[in-house]
């Protein structure tokens, strides 16, 4: 697709990210990009674009040879699907937003843009309006990339910045979130984590050339949170986001997880608040450097989805560099997570599971304790997904063996045996 052609698009899904992205088209007449047709599920449902746009056959569009770019943002991982892998095989270029089918049909859609020569963009597909996934395929070496902690969903975010900032209970600022568009009417995928850890598992590919399921990450969302953690957070000088993290190990290979964690006011990741969005990049010449914008809503996506139609214009693909031109590196699961523990019944929590307690806290209603956990543990139990229980990772959480022999030592001290 060469820089002279025009860009005619098909458009699939016309809710908050298609409208918006209908809108934006219209106020950037410089991008020569147009929709030629949309196709929705519901052809009654009153729209803000004119009638003759819109089709419920998606053949008209897939099958359309005046159309040469197709975008998808449906919110049916499996319809996306077939959308994509029909619209690649039809020699059509795509734009999608759909992390879950993306994530969970990884290895398919790398094969397909390998067989077709055709390109599949998805930057909104990671953090909205932040444009991550380009700057981990063209500025970060593989060699290089030491780690990434990132906030990836808004709806989360806000809800933790209501309960720390105006001490809301979590079912309030879960509301206020669902009323003002930035949690769904069932938040589930939002609030158990599966949204961040379907995005983490896009970005985990650019950054380190790693293809896995989401469901074979360790993650969690916020749904266990509650007003008792948000105030011991509070009492020691942090904040509890839901982070992404990868990072790699002494060995090579990469540590990565989402779970709820302690952030320091001092960390980059404490001034992201609301429904925005942060990744963090640490490097080995780059040092810090730090990523900020939206992370829901109709045009933060749509921008995103904008800039993927605007780099069709110059032939733009993902090469995925740290997957087919390096070496890709490998999850690993030979490390130690420091968490803290909030429990009602101490029965439920494996304390055997814990090479060191740390700290231990009672009260007359809730208990924690601070402990230091093999990760593998983590990967092969439940317990700390139970209602009553919350995990939360501690600020720089990771701890590997040297660390761990020290910590090993230090407990053996206290407990009053004789160390070497």
């Amino acid at each position: 697709m060469s820089q002279q052609h025009a860009l005619r698009i098909g458009l699939f899904g016309f809710g908050v990210v298609g409208e918006g992205l209908y809108k934006v088209l219209q106020q950037t007449p410089s991008l020569k990009a147009s929709i030629e047709k949309v196709c929705i599920k519901n052809a009654d449902k009153p729209r803000n674009a004119p009638a003759y746009l819109f089709t419920t056959e998606k053949n008209e569009i897939l099958h359309n040879n005046n159309i040469n770019v197709i975008v998808e943002v449906i919110d049916d991982a499996d319809a996306a699907f077939q959308i994509v892998s029909a619209a690649l095989r039809n020699g059509k270029a795509v734009v999608s937003a759909s992390k879950k089918m993306l994530s969970e049909h990884l290895p398919e859609i790398l094969a397909l843009q390998q067989e077709t020569g055709l390109p599949l963009l998805y930057e909104g597909a990671a953090c909205a309006s932040i444009p991550v996934i380009r700057n981990l395929e063209e500025y970060y070496d593989n060699d290089l990339l030491q780690s990434i902690q990132a906030i990836v969903n808004g709806s989360t975010n806000y809800i933790l910045t209501k309960m720390f900032a105006e001490k809301l209970s979590f079912k309030e600022a879960l509301l206020q979130a669902q009323q003002l568009g930035f949690a769904e009417s069932n938040p589930t995928l939002d609030i158990e984590g599966y949204d961040a850890v379907n995005k983490w598992t896009l970005l985990l590919n650019h950054a380190y050339g790693i293809v896995e399921h989401p469901n074979n990450l360790v993650f969690n969302g916020i749904q266990q949170i509650n007003s008792y953690d948000a105030s011991v957070a509070k009492e020691r000088g942090v904040q509890i986001k839901l982070v992404a993290q990868a990072a790699k190990l002494n060995n090579g290979t990469i540590a990565a997880f989402v779970l709820p964690q302690w952030v320091a006011t001092t960390h980059p990741l404490s001034f992201v608040q609301h429904e925005y969005n942060g990744v963090v990049i640490e490097s080995s010449l780059a040092d810090q450097q730090f990523f900020y914008g939206k992370g829901a809503g109709s045009f933060p996506t749509a921008s995103a989805v904008l800039s993927d139609i605007a780099a069709l214009r110059y032939q733009y693909r993902y090469e995925y560099k740290k997957l087919l031109q390096q070496t890709p590196a490998r999850l690993g699961s030979d490390f130690h997570l420091r968490v803290y523990v909030r429990f009602n019944e101490a029965s439920v929590i494996p304390k055997s599971d814990f090479t060191t307690i740390e700290e231990w806290h009672s009260g007359q209603q809730q208990q924690y304790f601070i402990g230091v956990i093999a990760f593998s543990k983590l990967q092969n139990s439940l317990w700390w997904k139970q209602p009553d229980v919350a995990l939360i990772a501690t600020s720089d959480p990771i701890v590997q063996d040297v660390a761990l022999k020290n910590l090993q030592k230090k407990s053996l001290a206290l407990a009053g045996v004789a160390v070497a």
